[in-house]
């Protein structure tokens, strides 16, 4: 039996290409790292969630949350937060992570740090045992499924038909299956793969495969809502509605919508740090999917004006649904790749300028060649120019026009519903399309740059990232940091964050613009939750010397560790103030 508990039960290692994992010892130490790699697997054991304080209060929502979770109650069975656990080598305030996780009236809590009494937290619990009916010789029905799957599971999600890889034989509708996970393995070139065909069978036997890979990778129980054959050959939908978890965190899947919105506490923390004011101009360069857009013009009180652009339609079209739903009209959205940032003026007059009024607010419209138009689609154009205007140029969006759907685009539409919008599929909707934006014409920037995100949690695999690959994040990373320097006007604030781990992304590229750009400075940031960086530097096996951070300067950063009591995700903050450009 003792055999049978190790196999169902919940205890992944984090695998990490070796070079990398080396890497990361040097970092942190060998002790640290594993706990931060074991941390990286569970998910936080609270929620973390924002109120919008422009239609209601934190203590109106702790009320309405509290009654829905009484007509819950399974949702509910939680402990106490261990403030006491892994702490890993970094030096943490206790009282602050006590102030986070104050639960003494309940397992729902507002944040007693001061400036986020907005904010809420709801307890969970986990891990916990779960006996899966094993007997000798008889295994339990199983359903294994693919670890992004999985992921989404400990976070509170259902098994969803795509997701399964494969099943036990004999399975009906309204079965008590356990759910285990396939984790990729190394594959014979080199890479890594599951080398799973989906449909397989599962005869609970040695024989199965990935039979010892998945023992202490059973993430929990439920129930199916399809038999076996409705499961392969469905598109979507439910496959295993979870009913008994090893993590168990309440859903807010459509719960007060446009009053509260779920997001991570360093996320929360990023906007303060960046400490916008009524009426300036903000630029969020990588927006999507607009939690800290949102977070920032809410801290604005929805006064001023805040842009976010993305590089895909489909996100930008989900910041604007984010906007709207929570009743904000500050927010400006176009799709823009964060390393066309800055506008080149080329004579083209295929573009249009969009000024600004500094003064007046109001939105005057010119072509490039100074031309004034009177008609663009349905939108009405006011031709006008001000010495003191800020540009910034957008290209022109048709007319609306009546299409003709053909057979074959009724059928290709009907494959995009069954399959999910494709990389270059629009969800449709009207996206307004930026050519950059002028120097020196924000207020304060945000760069939330695209990274290796290897702070997320939980994750059950990290062997992609090769030390090539992290150094190619940190060079993409430098590019649009040199974009988003430029965009700063004198005695702005510039803002960058990582949701990662990694040393390469974050430590280094301070390093980088610190010694690159004189003109910056690193900041004091409030509140201050996270931890300091890291200071000094690696040396790789080809020579190269990565310079993280110089005494004195790892007090000025956050760094989110997540395995110290805070029980966050990984994440960096640093802040910069651009003094003057004048060389």
């Amino acid at each position: 039996m003792e055999a049978s508990a190790e196999r169902y039960s919940y205890n992944p290692v984090l695998r990490w290409n070796p070079q990398v994992e080396d890497y990361f010892i040097k970092a942190y130490g060998s002790l640290h790292f594993a706990q931060i790699s074991k941390a990286l697997t569970r998910p936080s054991c609270y929620s973390c969630i924002r109120v919008n304080t422009l239609r209601s209060t934190s203590d109106a929502v702790i009320e309405k949350l509290q009654g829905i979770m009484r007509n819950s109650p399974s949702e509910n069975d939680v402990q106490d937060i261990n403030l006491e656990g892994s702490k890993g080598s970094n030096s943490f305030d206790l009282g602050m992570a006590a102030k986070l996780s104050s639960f003494q009236n309940g397992p729902i809590s507002k944040c007693q740090i001061p400036g986020l009494e907005y904010v809420v937290f709801v307890k969970g619990s986990g891990p916990h045992g779960i006996d899966y009916g094993y007997a000798p010789g008889k295994p339990p029905k199983e359903v294994l499924v693919s670890r992004k799957c999985a992921e989404a599971v400990l976070r509170g999600a259902q098994v969803y038909v795509p997701g399964v890889m494969a099943c036990s034989s004999h399975v009906e509708e309204g079965d008590l299956v356990a759910v285990s996970v396939a984790v990729e393995q190394p594959a014979p070139d080199g890479g890594w793969g599951l080398g799973i065909t989906r449909g397989t069978v599962l005869q609970g036997l040695q024989t199965d495969p990935y039979y010892f890979e998945r023992n202490g990778l059973y993430i929990g129980q439920g129930t199916t809502m399809l038999s076996r054959a409705g499961i392969f050959r469905a598109s979507q939908g439910i496959a295993v509605e979870m009913n008994n978890r090893v993590f168990k965190l309440p859903s807010f899947h459509d719960v007060l919508e446009g009053e509260i919105f779920l997001q991570n506490l360093p996320s929360i923390v990023t906007a303060h740090a960046l400490d916008p004011q009524k009426g300036e101009r903000i630029l969020d360069m990588c927006a999507a999917p607009g939690g800290k857009t949102t977070a920032i013009a809410m801290l604005m009180k929805d006064e001023g004006e805040v842009i976010a652009a993305d590089r895909s339609h489909n996100k930008v079209m989900d910041v604007q649904k984010l906007a709207a739903e929570m009743g904000l009209t500050c927010i400006t959205t176009y799709k823009l790749d964060a390393l066309k940032a800055v506008c080149k003026r080329n004579g083209s007059t295929d573009m249009t300028t969009l000024c600004y009024n500094k003064d007046k607010n109001d939105v005057v419209t010119q072509r490039s060649d100074s031309r004034p138009l009177e008609n663009v689609g349905s939108s009405t154009i006011i031709v006008g120019s001000d010495a003191d205007t800020t540009c910034k140029l957008v290209s022109n969006e048709k007319g609306n026009e009546r299409t003709y759907n053909s057979k074959a685009d009724t059928r290709k539409n009907t494959r995009r519903m069954r399959n999910g919008p494709g990389r270059n599929q629009s969800l449709g909707g009207r996206v307004e399309n930026s050519k950059g934006f002028l120097p020196n014409i924000f207020d304060r920037v945000l760069l939330d740059a695209p990274c290796s995100a290897l702070g997320l949690r939980p994750r059950l695999f990290a062997g992609e990232e090769t030390i090539e690959s992290l150094r190619n994040h940190g060079k993409y990373q430098r590019r649009m940091f040199d974009q988003a320097v430029q965009l700063v006007r004198p005695g702005g604030v510039l803002v960058y964050s990582t949701c990662t781990i990694n040393p390469g992304e974050n430590e280094a590229l301070v390093r980088y613009a610190l010694d690159t750009y004189k003109f910056l400075s690193l900041a004091p940031q409030h509140p201050r939750i996270g931890g300091p960086g890291l200071v000094g530097s690696c040396e790789f096996p080809d020579g190269y010397t990565e310079e993280w951070l110089r005494p004195g300067e790892a007090e000025l950063v956050q760094r989110f560790d997540p395995s110290s009591p805070l029980d966050t995700i990984g994440f960096f903050i640093a802040k910069f103030v651009v003094g003057s450009k004048e060389t």
